[in-house]
């Protein structure tokens, strides 16, 4: 199956108004809202640096960004399923842009169980290496609208990944996505499902 950029997104760093499960109200600094920069149909050309995607920012560089995860990747095919899950939790039915979910590369045809810590990513002279899945926090409940919604990234593992930068370059949506094996020790979704535990413990 070939693999495609669909998108490339970025955040600025602004507050997001959090619940604590009473009517209780607070505001938490976060670039998790990621808007597209270069679509399918409005590639334009971005930059990206050893830190990232340009002008991407993190709120919190030990958690989201730095050398170690300077991009992170979605799949396209957990929209419908998030897409889903807002309805369940009588969110307004409508379709979820891309960087929706906070990444900042949407991409279709690699999945969690296919792609392992260590494999390096090829897009045009882009070169990423897969570090690390994302691991969800209530800044993601806050995104996504409703409560439970760490918890359902947690029981579904659809949650990307991390990646440093090895070679800098240019990208553009559209462009296809070559894979190098590394040493395959470790799936994301594997590591995943390790974290899981720990997951469980701190969020719910």
């Amino acid at each position: 199956m070939t693999i495609i950029l669909l998108s490339v997104s970025l955040g600025k760093i602004a507050p997001l108004f959090v619940r604590d499960g009473t009517d209780r109200v607070s505001s938490v600094m976060t670039a998790i809202r990621k808007t597209p920069v270069s679509s399918v149909t409005s590639p334009n050309p971005v930059d990206i640096g050893i830190m990232g995607v340009s002008g991407d920012e993190s709120a919190d560089p030990s958690v989201h960004g730095g050398r170690d995860r300077a991009v992170y990747l979605m799949p396209s095919e957990h929209y419908a399923f998030w897409q889903e899950q807002r309805v369940r939790a009588r969110l307004p039915d409508e379709a979820l842009p891309h960087g929706f979910l906070g990444e900042n590369l949407t991409i279709s045809g690699l999945l969690e169980e296919n792609i392992y810590i260590g494999d390096e990513l090829q897009i045009g002279n882009v070169v990423l290496a897969v570090t690390a899945p994302r691991e969800p926090c209530f800044k993601f409940n806050a995104r996504m609208g409703y409560t439970h919604a760490a918890k359902h990234m947690v029981q579904k593992g659809n949650c990307g990944w991390y990646s440093q930068v090895v070679n800098p370059g240019t990208l553009q949506a559209g462009q296809t996505i070559e894979v190098t094996p590394g040493p395959r020790r470790l799936s994301i979704a594997e590591e995943f499902a390790r974290l899981n535990k720990r997951a469980m413990k701190s969020l719910f």
